[in-house]
């Protein structure tokens, strides 16, 4: 996700001097925060147990120390990267130790928060929360801001890392994307504008139960003031269920559901999950001022986010689509709630529930192809419901057989919405979207002659296929 805009300076180089941080996890956001702070002056002590995260600090300032988290003597903050604990299932140790020691345990997106503000800039800040939906909402929001001429950088949970973003005007906006983890570690940060999309069973380990996740979620709503706009999602019963909360407090409260459509037209946004995601950004949009007239041209303008519903190329009028992004079941029902018959490509490390929820949409589906660790739990589900399905075991395996298998169900999509986490088999969601894409792409090569489909016309006797920008 880019959304770095050009009218940007630097952080003052002396704006955090004489603090001192501890930051634990060297991963995208903890090795930004720790060239970030000491850009900004402050002395840093940094630790990551992985040697390779420990080299990519390599070049960084003189006032960063790379040394294990021994003491918190002196800290004025430890900055925990998101994946660390520091509450359940089970708190780091130098997390527990700050906890004990009072020292505050913050999220880069906070200490974004503070330099903002340190250096008399007004810049307004708006956050994006749910379980999923997140990074298109928050791509989309920037892309209302940039096309209105609004100076934008947008990053957090995914895209830059919220300490790699660049100090902007009064008049411009951060706007972040929010996880869970990021959220229970604020302290000071107020979102001028702030969205919970949706919420369903995730991360459950890290927060007790759907309870305590919806909380935390909530909270990016706390110190928001009079004036401030507050967006819910209704399109499931948990976020439906807050209104009556919202309503109570201070900022204006706006509910958006997917059922009402688009605003306006937006080809790379299918489904009513993504109409929910648009009307988000669009009250959003409305409240950091972008005018009503920029806003149909910037719907139709924004060109999707890698790897969520992203059509990868048609093979002889079979649409291959890329939905790696979806590694739970709530967010594959929504890539399956947009096609009537298809091939699904799914499994990995299944979260809890597994794709029970998945059940309504089973009659849509003409052949399942599993991959990853889970996939004898998926084909157990499956089977219950009487659904066709093999266990593949690889991507490289259910790429050519999902061909074979539309050419044979005459089924016209082929949907990756794999509805688990993909760390059994590939280091993120991204890897796993590309392999999809460029086995694809291979296959494309292999097609046999068919009919013509939408797009360029293909020469006698040529291969259908439709390529796409996703790969």
């Amino acid at each position: 996700m880019s959304g770095i805009d050009p009218r940007t300076r630097a952080f003052p180089g002396d704006l955090f001097a004489g603090r001192r941080y501890a930051v634990l996890g060297l991963g995208r956001n903890g090795a930004a925060a720790a060239h970030a702070l000491a850009g900004m002056g402050a002395g840093v002590i940094a630790w990551d147990d992985r040697e390779a995260a420990r080299d990519a600090l390599a070049d960084a300032p003189t006032t960063v120390r790379l040394a294990p988290i021994d003491s918190l003597d002196g800290i004025d903050a430890l900055v925990l990267s998101p994946g660390i604990p520091h509450r359940l299932p089970v708190p780091h140790p130098v997390a527990a130790r700050a906890l004990l020691e009072g020292i505050p345990v913050l999220s880069d997106a906070e200490l974004l928060f503070e330099a903002v503000r340190a250096t008399g800039s007004r810049a307004r800040f708006a956050g994006i929360t749910g379980t999923n939906g997140k990074s298109t909402t928050t791509a989309l929001l920037a892309h209302l801001l940039a096309e209105a001429g609004i100076p934008v950088a947008a990053g957090g949970n995914l895209g830059p890392a919220a300490l790699s973003l660049p100090l902007l005007p009064d008049r411009g906006v951060y706007v972040l994307e929010m996880s869970s983890y990021m959220l229970e570690r604020l302290a000071t940060l107020r979102f001028d504008a702030a969205a919970l999309l949706n919420l369903a069973p995730d991360h459950l380990d890290r927060h007790g139960d759907l309870a305590a996740y919806g909380a935390v979620k909530l909270g990016i709503f706390d110190r928001q003031e009079e004036g401030d706009l507050a967006v819910l999602g209704l399109d499931d019963t948990w976020s439906a269920g807050q209104q009556e909360h919202l309503q109570d407090g201070p900022a204006v409260l706006v509910t958006i559901s997917g059922e009402d459509g688009l605003p306006a037209p937006a080809p790379a946004l299918p489904g009513a999950h993504n109409a929910q995601n648009a009307r988000a950004a669009v009250a959003m949009a409305r409240h950091l001022g972008v005018p009503e007239a920029a806003i149909a041209p910037a719907l139709a303008s924004f060109p999707g986010l890698a790897h969520r519903q992203r059509f990868v190329a048609a093979i002889d009028a079979i649409d291959f689509i890329d939905d790696s992004k979806a590694t739970n079941a709530d967010a594959a029902a929504r890539a399956l709630a947009c096609y009537d018959r298809l091939v699904w490509i799914a499994g990995g490390v299944a979260k809890a529930g597994g794709i029970d929820e998945l059940a309504p949409y089973f009659p849509r589906i003409a052949e399942a192809l599993l991959i990853g660790r889970d996939a004898p739990m998926l084909a157990a589900t499956l089977s219950a419901h009487g659904v066709r399905h093999r266990i593949v075991g690889t991507l490289d395996n259910a790429v050519p057989a999902a061909l074979d298998a539309a050419r044979t169900h005459a089924a016209p999509v082929v949907l990756l919405s794999p509805a688990c986490a993909s760390f059994d088999q590939f280091p993120d969601f991204e890897a796993r979207g590309r392999q999809f894409a460029s086995l694809v792409q291979g296959a494309s090569t292999l097609a046999t002659p068919g009919p013509e489909t939408p797009g360029p016309a293909a020469g006698p006797g040529t291969p259908a296929i439709r390529m796409g920008s996703a790969a």
